[in-house]
């Protein structure tokens, strides 16, 4: 366990959060496995009453900028989405057991990271342009196009509002810094 690690939650504030697959090892290769993973990632937010703020799911780890859950903590709501998507049975770990979770202090902080997870998939060679990696929510902030995962944002935000809608699961619009 590294030595010095201090998380900082329930401050309200976003996190942005990494974790990988067992020795950075390419686990989840296949389509089928990101598919079933951003799935997951639905399922255990409406679970935990989780925002999701952005995300990217590369071959061996995944990026993501989410609020604190509202049932829960934190720590608990990525060990869900982790036991989601773990095999039964494998002859080795499949995620590493440990995340690195960043407190998101700013907005400049916010696009900062929002940037660097949409870049991903282009800067490790996956893709061309942001927008072919189907895996993450930069279509979402490109052109508000709803994904299997609901995108906490300005675009949400009017959607919901043109269609009269309230939350009743997911935190309302996020306060995200301080006035």
């Amino acid at each position: 366990m590294p030595t010095g690690l201090r998380r900082f939650q329930k401050t309200g504030q976003l996190h942005f959060v990494t974790f990988s697959c067992y020795r950075r090892l390419d686990n989840r290769g296949a389509a089928a496995v990101r598919d079933l993973f951003v799935s997951a990632l639905e399922r255990v937010c409406e679970r935990y009453q989780w925002a999701v703020i952005g995300y990217v799911v590369t071959p061996e780890h995944v990026h993501s900028l989410v609020n604190e859950p509202l049932k829960g903590s934190l720590v608990k709501a990525i060990q869900a989405l982790k036991l989601c998507i773990a095999p039964r049975r494998h002859e080795r770990p499949f995620w590493q057991a440990r995340s690195y979770d960043f407190n998101v202090w700013t907005a400049e902080k916010e696009t900062e990271k929002l940037d660097l997870m949409h870049r991903n998939p282009v800067t490790r060679g996956l893709v061309a342009k942001p927008e072919d990696w189907q895996w993450s929510s930069f279509r979402h902030y490109a052109t508000g196009a709803a994904g299997v995962v609901e995108i906490e944002s300005e675009w949400t935000a009017r959607w919901r509002e043109q269609m009269g809608i309230r939350l009743s699961v997911r935190p309302g619009p996020i306060e995200r810094f301080p006035p």
